[in-house]
């Protein structure tokens, strides 16, 4: 049994609480958010992220002190855009013990060409702090994995033995997480992903048109091609492109109807703007700052990424859906020299 601390109850962090409690952990979970607070102690759901399941078991405090006091293992399951101003607010309190687990993926902000997790890295060791970091990531749609479906993904780390030992002690009989000592990789890929969902996500939008499942999957092939040699290039190992990081976590973010860049680029494949349906969803679409980062990072390192650059287009509004697809599959035979 473990002593879990969750930062962040949004949809993901409220069901891996949901589902390690039932597993017999002891679960203490942190908001910044009245309103869920406010829910999970007068009605023990989240009903603001994850409506429909009660969760007795669960802790909640908006004090972040409290989560680094009696917690072993700390989750930062926040958005990417303030994983680390809330950190830094946690540094101070971390002890040698504590060990901690990134659910956020892809370039820190303002860190140049930093991962998140190696910038999470560099706060503790400004801080005289070496404690382990782990990277989770793959195809976790998070109410079915509430519902107990059956659910791979990966904990990486650069010592492959914090990984396993963290996959033995918090998978589940649903939640099967696999070790592997590729964190770049592993966190790469899961910001990469939202990418072609977003991408997918508008084809939907255009089945009255142009859309439709023949051109969705000449778009993941389009997307997946150009990610595999980005990617390699900005350090990740190439066989993660292969395991539930990469293929997996994109199949899954890229068809599912729960899906929330789906979802997103469906909107925009409808020909709303990104105002428009940004302002629709109350939860984050990673797919968006995704796309920036990679386009960004592409540039550098004189990489051509013409998939990227029209659903950038597309994003800031300087071309329609239409054409934006359409560069899109057309940009398979590119090889990115």
């Amino acid at each position: 049994m473990a002593r879990i601390g969750i930062v962040g109850l949004g949809n993901w962090g409220t069901t891996l609480a949901h589902i390690w409690c039932k597993d017999g952990h002891n679960v203490l979970g942190w908001t910044v958010e009245t309103e869920v607070y406010e829910s999970m102690m007068t009605t023990k759901e989240n009903k603001k992220y994850l409506p429909g399941f009660v969760i007795p078991e669960l802790e909640v405090t908006m004090e972040i002190s409290d989560i680094t006091e009696v917690c072993e293992i700390l989750v930062l399951a926040l958005p990417s855009n303030i994983i680390l101003e809330v950190f830094e607010n946690i540094v101070p309190h971390i002890r040698p013990s504590h060990l901690i687990i990134d659910l956020a993926k892809g370039l820190a902000d303002g860190e140049g060409s930093m991962m998140i997790s190696s910038a999470i890295e560099e706060r503790l060791k400004d801080s005289g702090k070496l404690n382990s970091v782990v990277v989770m990531t793959g195809p976790t749609i998070a109410p079915e994995v509430a519902n107990g479906v059956l659910t791979t993904a990966l904990v990486a780390c650069h010592d492959r033995t914090v990984a396993e030992r963290i996959s033995g002690r918090l998978s589940t009989d649903s939640l099967i997480l696999k070790p592997t000592e590729d964190p770049v990789g592993a966190e790469l890929w899961g910001a990469y992903k939202n990418t072609v969902a977003l991408a997918c996500g508008i084809v939907d939008g255009l089945r009255d048109s142009i859309g439709g499942d023949n051109l969705k999957a000449a778009l993941v092939v389009s997307g997946y091609s150009e990610g595999i040699r980005l990617l390699e290039k900005m350090g990740a190992n190439p066989s993660t492109a292969f395991g539930p990081a990469g293929i997996g976590d994109l199949y899954v973010t890229a068809t599912s109807p729960r899906s929330r860049n789906r979802t997103l680029g469906q909107m925009l494949g409808e020909g709303k703007s990104l105002e428009q349906s940004l302002e629709e969803m109350h939860m984050v679409a990673e797919g968006v700052r995704a796309t920036e980062m990679f386009s960004k990072k592409s540039l550098e390192l004189g990489y051509h990424s013409p998939f990227l650059l029209a659903l950038g287009d597309l994003l800031a509004g300087r071309i329609q859906a239409e054409n934006a697809v359409r560069i899109m599959v057309e940009s398979y035979n590119d090889k990115g020299e």
